[in-house]
Formats: structure tokens, sequence, C-alpha cells
């Protein structure tokens, strides 16, 4: 009796974890999305989820690792999406114009992923480099970019020679400055980036300018 029911104890107890973890999560990334790093308390982490500060200690050791925690699940959830891309079976444009739609589309959907990464900037990317499991994360895009670009210089659809890091902070910097900036620019503007009728255009805007780029006939020296 004790042999089946110690370990359906034991795999309850690994799950009833894994769920506060989980929630311990949800609620940090809301709070230091919401207040920043230095603004968020563990206190009120505690206080909004089944468990207490001493927990939270418990499974993240302190503050700081539970913010790269954070960190390592939001940067994991866009890792995920590009691994599962598949864009093998389009043409070099069809592909590229992909990559830049999920990416434009990841963003506008995870806001609090935006001013994580605002925030851990405005700390100089500390965090990030601490993480080991960051460090080893990478970009699958970089991958699928890569394949993209040789296939489009070997066809003759691209004409400019670029690097693929060059080309990713292309794509992500239209994608983040459309929701991070979102608010200044439409004080200074009158236009809200965000505006669900324009949301075509921009995404269809942001595909043509890295096709542009791509096609452009780059002159010598």
């Amino acid at each position: 009796m004790t042999s089946v029911e110690e370990p359906a104890r034991s795999g309850e107890r690994i799950r009833d974890a894994a769920r506060t973890r989980a929630e311990i999560l949800d609620v940090a990334t809301q709070e230091f999305a919401r207040a920043g790093y230095d603004g968020a308390r563990v206190d009120e982490i505690a206080a909004r989820t089944r468990t207490t500060k001493r927990m939270i200690y418990y499974y993240f050791g302190g503050k700081e690792q539970l913010f790269t925690a954070v960190l390592e699940r939001a940067y994991g959830v866009i890792r995920e999406a590009e691994q599962e891309l598949d864009v093998d079976h389009l043409d070099p444009v069809a592909a590229i114009r992909r990559l830049a739609e999920l990416t434009f589309d990841h963003h506008e959907q995870h806001p609090d992923f935006i001013r994580l990464v605002s925030i851990e900037n405005i700390h100089e990317g500390h965090h990030i480099a601490g993480s080991e499991k960051l460090g080893k994360i990478g970009s699958p895009a970089l991958d699928v970019i890569r394949r993209i670009l040789a296939s489009g210089q070997e066809s003759g659809l691209f004409t400019a020679d670029v690097d693929a890091v060059d080309l990713h902070a292309m794509i992500s910097s239209f994608c983040f400055f459309r929701v991070s900036n979102r608010h200044t620019f439409g004080a200074l503007f009158g236009r809200d980036l965000l505006d669900g009728a324009q949301r075509a255009h921009y995404r269809a805007m942001l595909g043509d300018m890295v096709i542009a780029y791509l096609t452009a006939e780059r002159s010598a020296g």
C-alpha cells in the first residue's frame, strides 16, 4: 500500500511545486513589468500568489534571481516560437517576410516582454549576462535567417550581402519600437502605432522594408 501511495504523493508534490513556481513567475512578470526591477516588491508578489515570501526565496533564491527567471521564461517563449517556424517550403522572399511577421505578432501580443527588456537595458543587461541559461539559448531565428539569406543569394533574389544579426536587429527594432514607444509616439505625432485599423498596414510595411533592403543594389565602395 505504501509503495503505491508514496510515488503518487511524490508526483503530486512535484506537480504542485511546478504550479506554484509557474504562478509565482506569472505574477512576478506582471509586477516587474509594471513597477520595474527597483520598484517591484517580493512582498507584493507573495501577496498575489498562494504562497509566501519565504517560499519565493526557497524556489528562486531572491529578488535578483526571480527577475532573471522571469527574463529566461520571457525569452524562452519567443525562442520556442522561432524553433517551431517552418519556412523551408517557402521561397526566400516569402520566408523572410514570414519570419518578420512572427516577430511582429509576438511583440504585439507580449507587451510585458517589451517592458521587461526595456527594464533590463536600464540595468545594462546585468541579469542576462549572468544567466547561464540565456547564454546558451541563443536565437533560432538567426539560423533561419542565415538559411534564407543563403538561399536568396544563391537564387539571385537577394542582391545585398547582409549579416544575419544585422537583419535580426532591423526586424526586431521596428517591432519593438511599435510597442515600446506607442504612447510617446502618439503624444508627439497623434498616431497610435497599435491602432487595429492600421495593423495590416504596419505588418506589410515591415515585410516590404526588409525585402527592399535585401534586394537593393549596392554601389561599390
